[in-house]
């Protein structure tokens, strides 16, 4: 018999905890049921000018395994001197989640700048050029991960959020031409919902990319508090052998410390017994 499988990882995001310090989040995140917290960068190099911050956190216990971009701008902006900078900034975010001994780096392609389902509807890029950019892009900064040891994980976004990345096999379709295994899917349960037409079936098809997995319901709230089919999703997750975090990004209904306490319990109950293997 092969061995169990663990239960999921919890992670929560840094903006969602009470607490003024990531120490006094921590302390929130781990009566809980929360394993660790999952950091956000902003541009102008904000998350590197926090590093003081984060190694006093790291030396205290408190478990950073993953950071998510919260930025202006991303990697397939339509200007190049934007490019460039989110490149950078995705760089030095790279080094500094390696410095804390977490795992990688999460980036959707764009967010808010441009969908086809909005007038004026056609971008004022094609889609080869958005390929072009976007390889360009991963391959720099997959290497640049490949040296630190951790991993960027693409997220693809909503059809109203993004025009180039939206489902998993277009993530995919990226990541195998960029070549690296140092660039992985991060996966988003809330626009899966929108976007996959069978959410658990594009998990395991991606399976041999997936990196990464970020959780909220089908309404952007808080897991257990949508119609998002939670066991099929994470049942999916399991078939496809995949072993990383759950990152919890979502907003909150009702009382926010009593959500977020709820998120655990629910996601591990969602999740089912571990079968052995036969």
């Amino acid at each position: 018999m092969s061995p169990t499988p663990a239960p999921p990882r919890i992670a929560c995001q840094e903006q969602l905890l009470p607490g003024d310090t990531l120490q006094e989040k921590w302390e929130f995140a781990q009566g809980a049921g929360y394993d660790g917290i999952e950091l956000r960068a902003r541009g102008d190099f904000h998350f590197r000018a926090r590093l003081p911050e984060l190694r006093r956190a790291r030396a205290d216990g408190v478990v950073m395994p993953t950071v998510c971009v919260d930025m202006l701008h991303f990697i397939g902006a339509f200007d190049a001197e934007r490019r460039r900078d989110a490149v950078g900034q995705l760089v030095s975010q790279l080094s500094v989640i390696a410095e804390l001994g977490g795992v990688g780096a999460q980036t959707p392609a764009s967010y808010g700048m441009f969908s086809r389902r909005l007038p004026p509807f056609e971008p004022p890029r094609d889609e080869a050029g958005d390929r072009e950019v976007l390889l360009a892009a991963l391959s720099e900064l997959g290497e640049h991960a490949r040296r630190e040891g951790v991993s960027l994980f693409l997220e693809p976004l909503n059809r109203y959020e993004d025009h180039m990345v939206n489902r998993l096999d277009q993530a995919v379709d990226l990541i195998r031409a960029v070549g690296l295994d140092s660039v992985r899917v991060g996966i988003d349960s809330y626009h899966m919902n929108i976007e996959e037409a069978d959410p658990a079936a594009a998990v395991v098809a991606a399976a041999p990319y997936l990196g990464h997995a970020q959780v909220s319901d089908s309404n952007r709230l808080q897991p257990g508090a949508g119609h998002l089919n939670w066991p099929g999703w994470l049942g999916a997750l399991r078939t496809a052998g995949y072993a990383g975090w759950l990152a919890v990004e979502c907003r909150l209904t009702g009382d926010p410390a009593t959500a977020l306490r709820s998120v655990p319990p629910f996601l591990r109950r969602a999740a089912g017994p571990a079968a052995p293997a036969a």
